[in-house]
């Protein structure tokens, strides 16, 4: 695998043809760069930033959240968490109003989330997020990502086998 002037990792395959679409790609790719690394600095408003209208799916967990208010909510909820959270990019792909993410994310559960008092406990899992553009401009990030996984990580479900 090869990697793009963003630095992120590339597969062969994922050239577009011309110039102009080339620069779309590299703005696209340069602004998910970006929102990566706010993530990791944990600066909400950054995040927020990045988005033309901030707009999340996090596809395990149900219901978007449509505003800037939710989104902002939904992250000051995730650092409280998880203070150590991080998010590793594996691998990038482009297709026409989408860039593709493979990420590996981590954190320490130091605080409630999602109803689940903290645990003390070390997740890390895979997840895969979907970036929706309109030309230049970040519409959505769906993430799509195994909850059961995260839970059975956490202490809170069996993991399939296990004696009860």
């Amino acid at each position: 695998m090869n990697t793009a002037a963003s630095g992120l990792p590339q597969a062969p395959g994922d050239r577009l043809p011309g110039t102009g679409a080339s620069q779309l790609r590299e703005r696209r790719a340069r602004l998910v760069e970006r929102h990566v690394a706010v993530e990791n600095d944990h600066d909400v408003q950054g995040i927020i930033d990045t988005f033309h209208r901030p707009h999340y799916e996090l596809v395990a967990l149900g219901e978007p959240t449509d505003s800037e208010q939710a989104v902002r909510d939904l992250w000051h909820e995730q650092f409280a968490a998880f203070p150590d959270f991080h998010v590793e990019v594996l691998s990038t792909h482009h297709a026409d109003d989408v860039v593709f993410l493979e990420v590996e994310i981590t954190g320490t559960h130091e605080g409630p989330f999602m109803g689940v008092p903290a645990t003390g406990r070390r997740v890390r899992f895979r997840a895969a997020c979907v970036f929706e553009f309109e030309g230049d401009r970040l519409m959505n990030e769906r993430v799509y990502f195994d909850a059961a996984t995260q839970l059975q990580q956490l202490g809170v479900m069996p993991r399939p086998g296990a004696p009860d």
